[in-house]
């Protein structure tokens, strides 16, 4: 793989961000400082006589401005109802998301944090707590134009595209072949709780997207929100051997049933959607690498050695997936 030496972000220079925020009225001061963010960019930008704003600058044709819009709509619900979400920056207007020469962008306030330490208990009690209230309020109505989380989307698709055009001939053969099988067993989990619930999620909740302060955690960047099972923002919060894991989910859900019921059956699915977010991550790198931030960050990604352990990976999984669900 060729690293592409121009791309749209090519053109976020200094000066075009500060133009850029500088149409909805405020005064950057020159202090411009790069966040930490791949699929699309984020900036921490020093604003005259106030507080610094942080800029997110989506990447062109992802999102439509609708699904966008109903991304910050579900933030700001949240923030309504007090619970901590960084929800975007609202004009005179009420708008929230804004156009300057072909990218669309969004103003948030900055908070301050760190990401929370997830073998505390005691911080995983606090997070199920909030999770729950967020699902109730994600709950109560559909999103209309975000996807669901399901395999078509995050798996059968990419492994149709990883097999077209980036897997290299030595592990074309095996790549197809396991995930055909790794595929249809999550095609019958999903068709066996085909009842379960599906609510508006953050869809992306790992411990980055979360800023720990104040014995509390404010979750930011809800770009990946989408319809998917309550157990899609909790899975993410496990780490260790399966005993540790049973007891961190004991504790999220100790904290959860305090505002919300949580439906047992979703355990079911948690290596199913482990499953999916890998063979996502490979056609996110492999649909992202004509930008230039990916060949930098991610040199690995591509060679022989890569796809070997990715499929070792998988064939790890497939194990995870015939073993009896995590239980309490």
């Amino acid at each position: 793989m060729q690293e592409t030496s121009e791309h749209p972000f090519d053109r976020l220079t200094p000066s075009f961000i500060m133009d850029a925020i500088e149409t909805q009225g405020f005064y950057c001061d020159c202090r411009i400082f790069a966040l930490n963010s791949y699929e699309n960019r984020v900036y921490q930008v020093g604003i005259e006589d106030g507080e610094p704003l942080i800029a997110k600058f989506y990447r062109p044709e992802r999102w439509t401005d609708e699904q966008i819009r109903e991304e910050h709509l579900f933030t700001r619900e949240l923030a309504e109802q007090e619970l901590p979400v960084v929800a975007p920056w609202c004009s005179d207007s009420g708008a929230s998301l804004f156009a300057y020469d072909g990218f669309r962008f969004g103003l948030y306030p900055r908070k301050g944090g760190h990401a929370p330490e997830l073998d505390n208990l005691d911080h995983l009690k606090v997070l199920g707590r909030l999770l729950a209230r967020i699902h109730l309020i994600g709950a109560r109505t559909p999103f209309f134009e975000r996807p669901k989380l399901d395999s078509q989307s995050f798996g059968h698709r990419n492994v149709e595209l990883i097999c077209e055009n980036f897997i290299p001939a030595d592990y074309r053969e095996s790549y197809q072949s396991l995930t055909r099988d790794l595929l249809q067993i999550i095609d019958e989990r999903f068709a066996q709780f085909s009842d379960v619930r599906f609510i508006r999620t953050h869809g992306d909740c790992h411990s980055g997207n979360m800023l720990w302060r104040e014995d509390a955690p404010n979750f930011v960047d809800f770009d990946d929100a989408r319809m998917a099972p309550a157990i899609q923002d909790l899975w993410m919060l496990l780490s260790g051997e399966e005993e540790q894991q049973r007891r961190q989910m004991e504790k999220i859900l100790e904290g959860y049933h305090e505002f919300n019921d949580f439906d047992f059956r979703e355990l079911q699915l948690i290596e199913v959607l482990r499953t999916l977010r890998i063979i996502n991550y490979s056609a996110w790198l492999a649909t992202r690498w004509d930008d230039p931030a990916f060949p930098r960050t991610f040199p690995w990604f591509g060679t022989l050695q890569y796809w070997g352990e990715h499929i070792l990976e998988l064939r790890e999984q497939m194990a995870a997936l015939m073993e009896p669900a995590l239980s309490l």
